[in-house]
């Protein structure tokens, strides 16, 4: 069957229509006609994927990566990376006009940088002696050899765990920013490690900490981060700086008494504005991030921040007098109480850092009642995927 592609979705598959139902077509661009195998049918869409291009897009480019349309790790990396930033703009900017009344002139420009080797952890599955990623809405094992995302540590890592593999279940690597320290979290069986304990500074296997360190140190400018392997931190080792900047920008024109870092993870936002502020209370309700605060709080000398470990929702019911606030909400998004009180504290600014656009949409037009929506920066953390994260400032009116 021969389908015209008209525009991308918000998952970057392509949109063309079969007898007026509308068509998600993985593997497709702009301006392509391609011929195309059936997925999934439902009364209102069709999912399917392309087979045969008989028309290419411009846009479209030679895929680097051999697993393509096999793991679920990337789904734009067929596209121009240019263009794959200029639809990540105009995606928020049209969410922004499908959910809510703002103006999409308030979204900026999308902020991006290398679009390959960027990532700094990995999480890897295994079965049957294959390790890799899982293939795209299955748990089948698609096994790596190499991955384009990830930084070239963590790919020397793999080869090297890939020679010690009996029967590993689950892998989870990760690395300082600058590459220079390393973590290594196996579950299953393997054999001689030798090598694999010389090539990395952390080695847990099956819970058992077989190195003399547990945590490994990474920096954000000139803040230092203490990391375990289960520490939340931003993946992104070259574009994170730019994007706690436009919060540290805020919080210096402002120099705030006090501020509220909601969903704080390690610390890591509250540590890196610690500067500006004087006083700054960080919550999150994960043990182990705010142990990993704490640890931060030590390493950057700060006596200006304190941590909670608690659900936001059961603890902002506590603040008042607050002139500065920061969410980092999970994709969901925040809660009602969580709105509600945001509403009630009636900080100067907001400074908030989402994951998901649809959600931060949904929540910026309830606290539009109060706050002046002043800009949406979009951020490309995640090149080759659709993922786009936004910082949204909001003013007290």
């Amino acid at each position: 069957m021969k389908v015209e592609i008209e525009r991308l979705d918000d998952f970057g598959r392509g949109i063309g229509y079969i007898e007026n139902k509308i068509c998600f077509i993985e593997n497709a661009l702009p301006e392509e006609v391609v011929l195309i195998n059936i997925k999934k049918t439902k009364n209102k869409y069709i999912e399917a994927i392309a087979t045969k291009h008989l028309k290419t897009s411009s846009l479209r480019i030679k895929n680097i990566c051999p697993y393509f349309l096999k793991c679920g790790g990337c789904d734009l990396s067929h596209i121009n990376y240019l263009e794959e930033n200029s639809y990540k703009e105009e995606k928020v900017k049209n969410l922004l006009k499908k959910f809510s009344n703002l103006n999409p002139n308030i979204v900026n420009k999308i902020q991006f940088d290398q679009e390959n080797f960027y990532r700094n952890k990995i999480v890897l599955h295994g079965k049957n002696k294959k390790l890799g990623l899982y293939e795209k809405e299955s748990n089948d094992i698609v096994e790596i050899k190499k991955c384009f995302l990830i930084n070239n540590k963590i790919n020397e890592i793999i080869k090297e765990i890939q020679k010690t593999n009996i029967n590993i279940t689950e892998v989870l690597i990760r690395t300082s920013n600058d590459e220079k320290f390393s973590i290594v979290k196996i579950i299953g069986e393997v054999k001689e490690i030798s090598q694999l304990r010389n090539l990395v500074d952390v080695l847990i296997i099956n819970d058992k900490l077989l190195s003399k360190n547990d945590k490994i140190i990474t920096t954000i400018a000139d803040k230092k981060y203490s990391l375990s392997a289960t520490s939340f931190f931003q993946v992104n080792k070259t574009l994170t700086k730019k994007l706690y900047d436009i919060a540290l920008n805020e919080v210096k024109k402002m120099k705030p008494h006090r501020l509220l870092d909601l969903y704080c993870g390690t610390g890591t936002i509250g540590i890196y504005v610690s500067k500006y502020c004087h006083e700054i209370i960080g919550i999150d309700y994960n043990e182990s991030n705010i142990n990993d605060a704490l640890k931060n709080k030590e390493l950057n000398k700060l006596d200006n921040i304190k941590f909670i470990c608690d659900k936001v929702e059961n603890r902002i019911l506590d603040f008042m007098n607050i002139d500065f606030i920061i969410v980092d909400p999970p994709r969901a998004g925040l809660d009602q109480i969580t709105i509600n009180n945001l509403l009630r504290i009636n900080a100067k600014t907001i400074t908030y850092i989402s994951c998901n656009p649809i959600t931060l949409i949904r929540d910026i037009n309830i606290l539009a009642n109060n706050y002046k929506i002043n800009n949406i920066t979009p951020f490309n953390m995640f090149p080759r995927t659709h993922h786009v994260e936004c910082v949204c400032v909001l003013n007290r009116k």
